[in-house]
């Protein structure tokens, strides 16, 4: 990976368009490297509230937990990027043993080649034209560059190939197998996979190397649907492999699921699948496992089914800080709708901070209501449960959406001193 090219995110300016961050330290026109080898406190070192975090320790947990899972069923393993969108993160992940990175549109792609990721899978069927001579160039300059994108018709095999026609590449693509009526993309049936496979076979500028789907678009999705699709995708790839349907130069053929949700049966099906004529690459595509979070995929991590594998720990806590309390059981919060993920619930209110004494609390009593585009609508229980200063720190659900709405995130170690931020590119 493009060490140099990380490195210089710590000479960027702390200025106006960082959240949260300390107004002196943009005074004082201090680099992102300088404030964090100050060590700041979160709670004492002019943080400004709304401020969103990252748990160092929890990050480091997460890491490693997912990272000893791929390693111990054998699975290659390339985490989702747009969940954060972090090229410092995509760097700890390939320190963990990543395979690469994946991708879900060219934009992503484009962030993760300036930071030098050199593996690169991106889960959709890619027809847009200026995009694939793009990928084109990348690999042409590169040979070290490896690529790899769906495909799941006919007319967009067609519309690839058209689009490589002169730019002296060839792409690798894999067949993406549909998780039923009303799933996301894909191919629906055996027969559409075959039918696209041969699509790529008389392609000139394209070249099948395996099989790919997502399962937790299963309709209805539980572990025996999940199983039987995972197992519809292996069957597949052993058919196609046996047919001579996999380009003859492919050193390795590509199997690959797995979301957050999921990521156990992938493991049980995949270490299934049999001995196929060439070395087989299971890759694992699990991204919201670096920070986790506090609702959805707290709710929906494999470890609940497998806890004797590992387990995850909410990394994110966004502080906020009680600005009206105009009744015994209502107040008023400072951040909303563009601070706040929400596509997936509400935020819980996890802690609150006495800003006068430093006490910390658990926010017993307190519920997050409503949001409006700066406020968070509290609930309370009692007169008591905050007061106007307080800072409220909020768990929230789904990382893709929390990681988007701030360019940089301060990391913050156990007592409270910030060690790092990470830059995110959405």
């Amino acid at each position: 990976m493009g060490t140099d090219a990380v490195r210089r995110l710590a000479d960027e300016p702390v200025d106006h368009r960082f959240k949260g961050l300390p107004p002196d330290a943009g005074q004082a026109n201090l680099t992102v490297g300088q404030l964090a080898a100050e060590k700041r406190d979160l709670y004492t070192g002019g943080f400004t509230t709304p401020v969103l975090t990252l748990d160092a320790d929890a990050l480091e947990h997460n890491l490693t937990a997912l990272g000893t899972y791929a390693a111990r069923h054998d699975l290659a393993f390339a985490p989702h990027g747009k969940t954060c969108m972090a090229p410092q993160l995509f760097r700890r992940q390939l320190e963990h043993g990543a395979w690469g990175i994946t991708a879900a549109v060219p934009h992503q792609a484009r962030v993760y080649r300036a930071f030098g990721i050199q593996r690169i899978f991106l889960a959709n069927e890619l027809v847009d034209p200026a995009a694939l001579r793009w990928v084109a160039a990348e690999l042409a300059a590169d040979p070290e560059f490896r690529f790899v994108c769906y495909v799941d018709s006919v007319r967009g095999v067609e519309l690839m190939d058209r689009a490589l026609q002169g730019q002296g590449q060839v792409v690798d693509v894999v067949v993406e197998l549909g998780a039923g009526e009303g799933a996301r993309t894909g191919a629906r049936t055996d027969e559409d996979c075959r039918t696209v496979a041969d699509a790529v076979a008389r392609a000139a500028a394209l070249r099948l190397v395996g099989i790919a789907g997502y399962e937790a678009e299963v309709p209805g999705a539980d572990p025996d649907s999940v199983h039987a699709y995972l197992r519809r995708m292996t069957a597949l790839a052993v058919e196609f492999d046996r047919a001579g349907r996999f380009a003859p130069d492919v050193e390795e053929i590509v199997v690959s699921a797995g979301g957050s949700a999921w990521f156990d049966a992938v493991a049980d099906v995949f270490a299934e699948l049999p001995e196929l004529s060439r070395p087989t690459l299971r890759l694992l595509r699990s991204g919201a496992y670096v920070s986790h979070d506090h609702g959805w995929y707290t709710r929906l991590t494999p470890f609940n089914r497998v806890p004797q594998e590992g387990g995850l720990r909410p990394a994110f806590r966004l502080w906020t800080q009680v600005v009206s309390r105009p009744s015994p059981t209502q107040a008023f919060v400072n951040a909303g709708k563009r601070d706040i993920a929400y596509d997936l619930g509400l935020p819980e209110a996890e802690l609150v901070r006495d800003t006068l004494t430093g006490e910390e609390r658990p926010a017993t009593g307190v519920r997050v209501v409503k949001l409006s585009d700066q406020h968070a609508w509290l609930e309370t229980d009692s007169a008591d449960g905050v007061n106007v200063g307080d800072w409220v720190a909020l768990g929230m659900s789904h990382p893709c959406t929390i990681f988007e709405k701030w360019p940089l995130i301060p990391v913050v170690a156990a007592d409270g001193t910030v060690t790092d931020y990470v830059r995110t590119f959405f």
